[in-house]
């Protein structure tokens, strides 16, 4: 058998086929990472795009107003000068009675025990408390047994993703409760059983604004929430918001919510020891109270 040497002519030919491809082959793999690359961009781009267009479209829906909370750490009573909505007490409470009216304990047993409630409306403890004992509260103030006083502090707003939703919230109740003090309980009923969760920017001014309408309040009144002028102004109640959080960092050996007290009894550890969250213990502790 016998074998054809390939000539230096053949063998420069395939050398120049085999280096024209590879390449071709290196301009091959070029052009496909290069199109891997765009279409990573692209759809970085899209993504970016739909991120910055679901802030912008948040921050433009939590609220209308712009919250100036004052700071008080340093005022020697920090409710000088600052206006309370009508009925509320020296230190900060909106107080509830058998009639079930912001600002009035008429008819209120002699001995009834004095419930203080302090909650944000942020705070999901705060509406488990409300869940559980709020139907409690209503009967035992209904029976005359109990005067509910609500302390409406403003602790959560770090957690509202930039709406300062805890102060919003709690400076509408206060405007209920000065205007519309009927329909306060319903409405503080409502704003928890509606609670946004921690780290968004929570409900917006008309949000609340119907809620309140729902609450029974009067079209002059919501429409002071829904247009944000209830947050601004020398008549807001947000300096007396924050009057009520200071003031509540100082009467409370720890500023934390819910904080129950039953005639200044803290209900929980190092006091009454009863755990709320148990169904019938509020209850049993205010005719403990009672005695």
């Amino acid at each position: 058998m016998s074998s054809t040497k390939p000539t230096r002519t053949q063998r420069e030919e395939a050398r120049a086929i085999a280096e024209r491809l590879h390449q071709e082959q290196q301009s091959a793999e070029a052009r496909r990472q290069r199109t891997i690359l765009i279409s990573l961009l692209v759809v970085g781009l899209v993504v970016i795009g739909g991120v910055v267009a679901f802030i912008f479209a948040n921050a433009g829906s939590t609220t209308s107003s712009t919250v100036d909370v004052p700071d008080l750490s340093d005022a020697e009573d920090p409710f000088e000068g600052i206006a309370a909505p009508q009925g509320a007490t020296d230190d900060g409470a909106i107080v509830v009675g058998p009639d079930g009216v912001a600002g009035s304990a008429e008819g209120a047993d002699a001995d009834a025990v004095t419930v203080k409630v302090y909650s944000d409306f942020l705070c999901p403890f705060c509406q488990m408390f409300e869940q559980t004992n709020g139907p409690v509260l209503e009967e035992l103030r209904a029976a005359g047994d109990v005067v509910s006083e609500y302390h409406l502090v403003s602790i959560l707003d770090r957690a509202a993703a930039g709406s300062q939703y805890s102060t919003r919230a709690a400076a509408a109740a206060a405007l209920v409760a000065d205007q519309a003090p009927e329909a306060f309980v319903d409405l503080v009923d409502a704003l928890f059983a509606n609670q946004p969760a921690e780290g968004v920017a929570g409900l917006t001014d008309a949000q609340i604004a119907e809620l309140a309408r729902e609450a029974g309040v009067a079209e002059d009144v919501a429409a002071q929430i829904e247009d944000g002028s209830y947050a601004t102004g020398e008549d807001s109640f947000v300096p007396w918001v924050a009057a009520v959080t200071e003031q509540a960092s100082r009467d409370l050996p720890r500023l934390a919510t819910p904080a129950v007290l039953l005639d200044g009894q803290d209900i929980g550890e190092g006091g009454l020891g009863v755990d709320w969250r148990v169904p019938g213990a509020l209850a049993a502790a205010v005719e403990q109270v009672r005695g």
